[in-house]
């Protein structure tokens, strides 16, 4: 039980001793830094329960707290705030008994656990990952590590959308301008090469387009007349009618994009438990329709084709199978979800995906738990803003993407420059500089991303990202070397709480900063949102850098004292690296 928690227990006794009220909430904040005190009750919301004014409420509840509760010291009353200071030994005792917790703030996963799949990435086989994938998976992964550290089973996976028009664009594209290269042949990344004939077939189209315009028809018309696409349309309809030289190149160039995609992944720092591709979901869901249909969840029209009507919801009709009995998206999103719980027995689901599918999301949900699913009721939408750069709009058919992989090396090269330039690297081999470049980069890449809500559109900036001062990556991942430094020349011992004496102030604020990191990790869990995490390391890091500044550690003659400040720093370094860890964030020994 938390101080906060045992002290909100001693109110609602003292309340119930003293005026034979029972309070159902007590409310508290934090104290504000021109008062005495580190917790601070509130007691303006009681004073409908009890007939007095706020100051003697207050100092009524003090001394009763004082008198009962060993960690609270003593207090002072401001109007209606009750500020509490709590003892030393609190503080101390807390350190004792987590500083050989090397896992400090995760929670074990119980026999009880509940399962959760992640869905992130999803991208489709027509072209390399880019900056909004990025985005999407650092979030589906950080929240799926920040599930896990909160007491849940997860199972991280994917959707490969690799069927469609969008591949038999870069497939026709490559049988008419390809000349039979490879990624063998040409020593180009299996997806950057498929993306680059879907950014040819898009040149082309586009000029057949010119052409028949020129020749009198109008653009509409000329888009639809276009050989090339209806080329593509052919192409598709082979697939579907399962043609053997279309199915054998459909493989092939796939499987060069699932090879890029695997590489960008283990240099991203993600992983994925299970792959699920959409040639072989896209006709899940009809059976479910048919179900429906008998159950009046959906409905029939004149056309054959099958809709569900949302509007008492405040939504509309949604169609979830076409006339001609084709799937929709809808349709296979609901067949998915159906396998996908079948397969792991999954008690929720979490979808990472960009926030123009917020509508899809209501109405996906809404129609499983119409159907009768109880684990709908589980089901999330982790939706998040477009990523953009001082450049302005990508766009994957005109091929000005902004790449991962390009994205990821020059992080690793700015933080090249910047380090080289702060000449912190004296003594490195070649190959432990090229290291450290790639994880202050990426670690830079990463934290810029993750410590900003994700419903919030970013403005992605490289170079302010790597600065070694504020709220960025390599500046967490500095301190967290200075405390490795500091530990190198002396691992410290136990120490003796009487002998410490008295805590200086810096030394609090670390002790109470490092006892809010479970309870952080078990909101970020609730609230899906890494930024959470990241921004109480940052303010952990702010308030070390402060106690560092402010008291000596190795140079402190007092062992006790000395011990004790080597445990708090390397309690720190825990919190730090366990914290990083769960937004994909790794830290360096040395820096």
């Amino acid at each position: 039980m938390s101080v906060q928690d045992h002290i909100e227990e001693a109110v609602k006794k003292a309340m119930q001793q003293l005026f034979d009220v029972t309070l159902p909430t007590v409310e508290f904040q934090a104290t504000r830094k021109d008062f005495e005190g580190d917790l601070t009750l509130v007691t303006f919301p009681m004073l409908r329960y009890v007939k007095t004014n706020p100051e003697q409420l207050g100092a009524q509840l003090g001394d009763y707290l004082v008198a009962n509760v060993a960690e609270v010291a003593r207090y002072n009353v401001v109007k209606g705030f009750l500020n509490l200071v709590i003892t030393d030994t609190h503080y101390l005792s807390f350190l004792k008994d987590v500083q050989s917790q090397t896992t400090f703030g995760m929670h074990p996963i119980g026999a009880d656990a509940s399962t959760i799949m992640v869905e992130y990435s999803s991208p489709n086989t027509n072209k390399p990952l880019h900056l909004g994938h990025i985005r999407n998976n650092l979030l589906g992964y950080s929240v799926a590590e920040i599930l896990k550290a909160a007491g849940n089973k997860v199972v991280k996976t994917q959707i490969i959308n690799d069927r469609g028009i969008h591949i038999c664009k870069s497939m026709l594209a490559w049988q008419k301008f390809g000349d039979g290269e490879t990624p063998e042949s040409t020593g180009i990344k299996g997806d950057k090469l498929v993306g680059n004939y879907y950014v040819a077939f898009d040149k082309a189209y586009k000029a057949e387009i010119v052409q028949i315009v020129a020749n009198g028809k109008t653009e509409e018309e000329a888009k639809k007349e276009a050989p090339i696409l209806q080329e593509a349309q052919e192409l598709l309809r082979k697939w579907e009618a399962g043609d053997p030289d279309t199915v054998a190149l459909w493989k092939t160039m796939n499987q060069w994009v699932y090879d890029g995609f695997e590489e960008t992944y283990k240099a991203l720092g993600v992983d994925f438990d299970k792959n699920y591709y959409e040639s072989n979901t896209y006709l899940l869901g009809k059976d479910v329709v048919a179900e429906g249909l008998e159950k009046g969840v959906f409905y029939k029209k004149e056309d054959g084709s099958v809709w569900i009507d949302l509007t008492d919801e405040g939504l509309d009709e949604k169609i979830v199978l076409r006339a001609d009995g084709t799937a929709v998206y809808m349709t296979q999103d609901i067949g998915t979800a159906i396998q996908r719980v079948k397969d792991f027995a999954i008690d929720g689901m979490v979808y990472t995906v960009g926030n123009e599918q917020d509508y899809h999301f209501k109405v996906l949900f809404l129609i499983l738990k119409k159907l009768g699913y109880t684990w709908a009721e589980h089901l999330y939408h982790l939706s998040y803003g477009m990523v953009d750069l001082p450049s302005g709009k990508m766009k994957s058919r005109e091929g000005t993407v902004v790449d991962a992989d390009d994205l990821m090396l020059q992080m690793t090269t700015t933080a090249e420059k910047i380090s080289d330039e702060l000449g912190k690297l004296e003594g490195y081999t070649i190959e432990e500089k090229k290291e450290l470049y790639r994880i202050v980069g990426l670690g830079a890449l990463k934290y810029y991303i993750l410590k900003v809500d994700p419903r919030k559109r970013i403005l992605f900036n490289p170079e302010e990202s790597v600065d070694f001062q504020g709220n960025t990556g390599p500046f967490i991942q500095y301190t967290y070397a200075r405390i490795q430094s500091i530990l190198r020349k002396d691992q410290g011992t136990d120490f003796d709480e009487e002998k410490v004496g008295e805590l200086h102030s810096k030394e609090k604020e670390v002790v109470k900063q490092l006892q809010l990191f479970p309870e952080t990790i078990q909101q970020a869990a609730e609230q899906y949102s890494p930024a959470l995490i990241a921004n109480y390391i940052y303010e952990l890091v702010k308030l070390y850098n402060s106690f560092y500044q402010s008291v000596p550690i190795l140079a402190e003659f007092v062992d006790d004292k000395r011990n004790f400040r080597i445990q708090l720093s390397k309690q720190v370094a825990h919190a730090i690296k366990n914290g990083f860890a769960l937004l994909g964030i790794k830290v360096p020994e040395r820096m």
